[in-house]
């Protein structure tokens, strides 16, 4: 019997549905599988929906990969492969599972493990699964697979639905803009991702360096972001210094300089961002071959 471990942080519950979906799959065929699902815990629970400051409060943390202290996880002793589901906070990985793989249990959890990892997001998580490869590369796992869902509206839709939803936990459809978060056909469809693991680790196949979920329509890279990504990372790293020398957390002064920064990150999505992606449109006859392979780069181990 092949054990699996599911483990992941969820704040609104939608990435604990599209785990629960991927479970489903993996329990419905005649393979014979054990799977564990754990959720991460944080010593110091963060609210959902968030309030304005404490959510702009845990940014330059975020981005620096500065892991919040996590509660420890009941496991087994070991398992064959390791689910491990994510969100994105600033661009980065969630405090919480940052905390996790950074603490001593990840040392010896992921040690050689073969992970999937599954991010459930708005639209931009490129740099944050670099910073996942990073953080899983020095704890020695093998990452063989990537499941990518992204909210359902357009990009320049989300940059609206997603923060109302974070701070108000609104996820309805309003004047013209569409339901936040993730279609409810692609959570559903999630199983299709489950079956497919329980097949390869009945065929042994996690033992080896190929993807898992190939054609399965795992990832797919809007290339339009990736300059945009880029940018608004190289931002966000100048702008979390200047948070945190202002002060620790929810402090008056890392909240005077956060109301600074709000009004210049409104602007630039306002300004900045159209124009930039204007800008690559125009441009994009001239590096299609460059924009290709930097899709392609993302897209792996899975594909589309």
């Amino acid at each position: 019997m092949k054990k699996i471990l599911v483990l992941y942080y969820s704040q609104s519950g939608q990435l604990q549905r599209v785990l629960g979906r991927l479970k489903d799959g993996l329990l419905a065929g005649d393979e014979e599988v054990q799977c564990d699902v754990r959720e991460i815990v944080p010593v110091t629970p963060y609210p959902y929906p968030w309030p304005f400051y404490r959510f702009f409060n845990v940014f330059p943390e975020a981005v620096t990969l500065d892991g919040c202290a996590v509660k420890p996880v009941d496991l087994a002793d070991q398992y064959d492969l390791i689910v491990l589901g994510y969100t994105i906070w600033f661009l980065s990985p969630s405090l919480p599972v940052t905390g996790f793989l950074q603490s001593n249990q990840a040392k010896i959890l992921f040690a050689g493990k073969p992970v999937v990892t599954v991010i459930a997001c708005r639209d931009m998580w490129l740099i944050g699964q670099e910073k996942m490869k990073s953080l899983l590369a020095g704890l020695g796992a093998r990452l063989l697979d990537n499941v990518v869902l992204t909210d359902q509206g357009k990009s320049i839709y989300t940059f609206v639905t997603t923060p109302r939803w974070m701070l108000t936990g609104k996820k309805d459809r309003f004047w013209f803009f569409p339901k936040a978060g993730v279609a409810e056909e692609e959570i559903h469809r999630a199983d299709r991702f489950g079956r497919r693991l329980a097949e390869s680790l009945a065929a042994g196949k996690e033992t080896g360096e190929a993807p898992l979920l190939s054609d399965l329509g795992a990832v797919n890279v809007n290339g339009k972001l990736i300059a945009t990504e880029r940018i608004a990372h190289r931002s966000f790293l100048i702008w979390s210094r200047l948070i945190k020398k202002a002060g620790p957390q929810n402090s008056r002064g890392r909240n005077m300089v956060i109301t600074i920064y709000a009004v210049f990150l409104l602007c630039l999505v306002l300004t900045v961002v159209p124009l930039n992606m204007l800008v690559r449109r125009l441009l994009s006859p001239f590096g299609r071959k460059k924009l290709a392979r930097a899709v392609e780069y993302y897209e792996q181990p899975s594909g589309r």
